[in-house]
């Protein structure tokens, strides 16, 4: 059974954001946990939900609800059919295919990132019973490399990592068009679109959540640019928010003025690179994948085109 806790919230915290108060007040809660848990509705604020970044002013009543260690997840194990680039007994890094989704959403998808290294392995409880191990995710037509914990232990270390901005994670990305600075940074806040929920949008420091991006062109092509973009924060949409606000959103991304290339209703973003120091031992691990195949090949194609005008 899950265990609930309630917390009178003194006047030391005051001023605080509620994810930071109950990171602060519950250790083993890490920042990124508590975000998901405000979200998830398992932690209200005088007994309704609300937002990660409510400011506290003191007197408030907390409400924490606490799974349990053995809460068992309901999803379905499907096959595992993408591939495994590291793995021990506490973590798992893969290499996530375009069009398979983290773990099961709103949507009707079965098969998941999840239940997919669920029929593999076991992974932590924390998130459960439909985000187990899930410590930070790839849209569905994003590849490339994820990690997820095994344990609760080392599911929390990653996320205060992942939250410290103490990973390095480096995309490739194709943009429509041909983007005048070879090399550049992106500092612009990012929120949510108050009319297009599932979009997200360029806006001014004060009403969004600042996120920065470094970009560098690795070739131009016929009419599109491949670029390596690092990002130094994780927001939703970024790298696809931050090339649309430079005016040459990712080749097939729709959703924020790309067009559509050759039918396909994908955009072209990879997670190539990510390393990190494990959660437990410390040692560091820098892991890269591979473009997929039909990201190599749409590069080959624009690249031929280019070369015949």
């Amino acid at each position: 059974m899950n265990r609930v806790e309630e917390w009178c919230v003194d006047s030391d915290f005051s001023g605080l954001r509620l994810d930071q108060a109950v990171n602060q007040k519950y250790r083993e809660i890490s920042r990124t946990l508590a975000q998901e848990m405000i979200k998830a509705g398992e932690i209200l604020l005088n007994g309704a939900t609300t937002k990660p970044g409510q400011k506290l002013k003191g007197g408030e009543t907390v409400k924490l609800t606490l799974r349990c260690e053995e809460e068992a997840t309901t999803i379905a194990a499907t096959p595992l059919d993408f591939k495994i680039l590291y793995e021990d007994k506490y973590i798992v890094v893969v290499d996530k295919p375009a069009g398979l989704v983290v773990h099961p959403g709103a949507g009707k998808e079965k098969a998941t990132v999840v239940s997919a290294l669920l029929g593999h392995t076991k992974l932590s409880p924390i998130g459960a019973p439909t985000r187990p191990g899930v410590v930070h995710r790839l849209d569905k037509d994003t590849s490339g490399i994820m990690v997820l914990a095994k344990t609760r232990e080392a599911h929390r270390r990653l996320a205060e990592a992942f939250s410290g901005r103490e990973l390095e994670k480096e995309y490739m990305a194709i943009i429509q068009g041909h983007i005048v600075n070879r090399k550049g940074r992106i500092e612009v806040a990012i929120e949510r679109d108050k009319i297009h929920r599932k979009r997200m949008k360029a806006t001014s420091a004060d009403k969004g959540r600042m996120a920065v991006s470094l970009f560098e062109v690795v070739e131009y092509l016929e009419g599109a640019t491949l670029v390596r973009v690092k990002i130094l924060t994780g927001r939703t949409h970024q790298i696809r928010v931050h090339m649309a606000f430079t005016g040459h959103p990712l080749l097939g991304d729709t959703t924020y003025g790309g067009k559509r290339w050759q039918k396909r209703a994908r955009h072209f973003l990879h997670s190539s690179r990510l390393a990190f120091n494990h959660p437990i031992t410390g040692a560091r691990i820098d892991l890269q994948a591979q473009l997929p195949e039909y990201f190599a090949a749409a590069i080959s194609e624009l690249r031929s085109s280019a070369a015949e005008t």
